[in-house]
């Protein structure tokens, strides 16, 4: 089984049935939507991080330093990031490109976004799918829009969960994010990058009213943990 928590915003935390716990986007301090409780991790095994965006990488490197963890991200993103945490080939993957971890597969996917980092220009924004044995497996789409290769991740990895953006604005808003989850395929979603901001509109009481029959919504609260 897999626990997956909501830390607000686009940040993530899931739990492997090994123990093991990894972080995904994990702007916590400064994000107001992040309980308390979660602004200082009490234990972080690897990182992944979608693009640039200071809401994404947040607080990824002083975690990555903390925990002597690896910090997973698309190369471009991962080279800037090695003046700050050192450089690490294993870490700094490219869209198709995936690898093991934790005994789970990694592997980036295409993301409709831009991305930087302190002004620099940081690759491409991504997507991850986590494949787990015996698991179901995550596709965390990262900030995008509704783009129609997403069929092509739904025929590669058949991802039974999809993290979706639906805060609009900045990201695709919940009428994309509904022929998102239709062309990924999962039959559960799990909404984020919302409710943080005054200009992120999207709701996900507006997607659940779109989403194709049969296709469950999962919207913890912040800090709320579900399972998988």
């Amino acid at each position: 089984m897999i626990s997956l928590a909501w830390l607000g915003h686009a940040a993530f935390r899931f739990d492997l049935p090994s123990g093991d716990r990894i972080y995904v986007d994990p702007f916590l301090n400064g994000n107001p939507s992040c309980p308390a409780k979660e602004l200082e991790p009490e234990r972080v095994d690897a990182i992944l991080v979608t693009h640039g965006h200071g809401d994404h990488v947040g607080d990824a490197v002083e975690l990555a330093r903390a925990f002597a963890c690896p910090l997973i991200c698309q190369v471009e993103l991962r080279e800037l990031l090695a003046a700050e945490i050192g450089a690490d080939m294993t870490q700094a993957l490219n869209k198709g490109g995936g690898r093991d971890l934790l005994g789970s597969r990694v592997t980036l996917t295409h993301a409709n976004h831009s991305s930087s980092y302190n002004g620099s220009y940081t690759g491409e924004s991504c997507g991850f799918i986590i494949e787990t044995p015996g698991s179901p497996t995550i596709y965390f789409a990262g900030d995008t829009n509704a783009f129609g290769d997403m069929a092509l991740i739904r025929r590669i990895y058949a991802p039974d969960i999809a993290v979706l953006p639906i805060g609009d604005h900045f990201t695709m808003g919940p009428r994309e994010a509904a022929v998102a989850a239709e062309l990924v395929g999962a039959q559960r979603i799990v909404p984020s990058h919302y409710g943080t901001f005054s200009l992120l509109t999207g709701t996900p009481e507006a997607l659940r009213t779109l989403l194709p029959a049969g296709v469950e919504l999962i919207a913890p609260a912040p800090g709320e943990t579900v399972s998988l």
